[in-house]
């Protein structure tokens, strides 16, 4: 099996894998070593035209004080809020880790069944935090802080809003029975794709780029979102905007 022999080397930290530490400590680590290149960008882009010219809004910067700010409350919701529920599941739901590893294409599909299943979920979510009043000046319009997006933007947000997504993104993998490989793979697909679609850059190998038709939005889909909040809901594909008639393009 093509995985096999990735699976046999992670089995030999499962302590480390069956830790209540481990969730915490791979969602942060992963979040920030997406977050880097694109803060390297911003770096670079306050120096070099050429990076400057892939910015969604090229008249905006990223300041040191914002990017702390971002980050400090994505480590307290992190450590407040979203551990003493790691450790509840953990008591709750001892970590099982199978010796063989899931077949390639399964892991794939499943993988992509949960992405479609997390953008429901989160267009749903989205979409009744902007239309109903109350739950956007409560709880969602701490992520709408800044209209112009950047990596550690992502996590920007409150209590609500961290758990409830973060809610999504783990009941997928239950949801469905997958293997443990398969729902490690499922957190770092998504915390990229997220990361990506608050990046501010619309880059040539960007994700929206290699899905064909429109059928992917990608991070200037999300960053219009960000400048007209009556648009795109959805994380990551369009079908939902466009079925419910709040998809905006760049040119629409």
């Amino acid at each position: 099996m093509f995985l096999q022999p990735l699976w046999t080397a992670l089995l030999h930290h499962s302590p480390v894998l069956s830790s209540p530490l481990f969730p915490l400590f791979f969602s942060l680590s992963v979040y920030l070593a997406f977050c880097l290149p694109f803060l390297l960008l911003d770096l670079l882009s306050t120096r070099w035209a050429l990076v400057r010219r892939y910015k969604l809004q090229p008249q905006s910067s990223v300041s040191w004080s914002s990017a702390w700010t971002c980050l400090t409350l994505t480590l307290y919701n992190h450590l407040v809020f979203i551990f003493p529920l790691t450790l509840l599941h953990w008591y709750l739901r001892p970590v099982h880790l199978p010796a063989q590893a899931p077949p390639l294409p399964r892991l794939l599909a499943q993988v992509l069944v949960c992405l479609l299943l997390f953008d429901f979920q989160s267009f749903t979510w989205h979409l009744l935090h902007h239309r109903v009043p109350w739950l956007y000046r409560h709880f969602h319009k701490v992520h709408h802080t800044f209209t112009s997006t950047s990596a550690l933007t992502t996590e920007y947000s409150g209590a609500w809003e961290t758990l409830s997504l973060g809610f999504f993104a783990a009941s997928n993998p239950l949801l469905l029975g997958v293997h443990p490989l398969t729902e490690l793979a499922f957190f770092v697909v998504n915390i990229y794709l997220s990361v990506e679609d608050h990046c501010g850059y619309d880059l040539p190998w960007a994700t929206h780029r290699l899905v064909p038709f429109g059928l992917y939005g990608g991070a200037r889909h999300h960053n219009l979102h960000h400048l007209k909040p009556r648009y795109n809901y959805a994380p990551y594909f369009t079908h939902w905007d466009r079925l419910f008639g709040t998809l905006h393009t760049q040119d629409g």
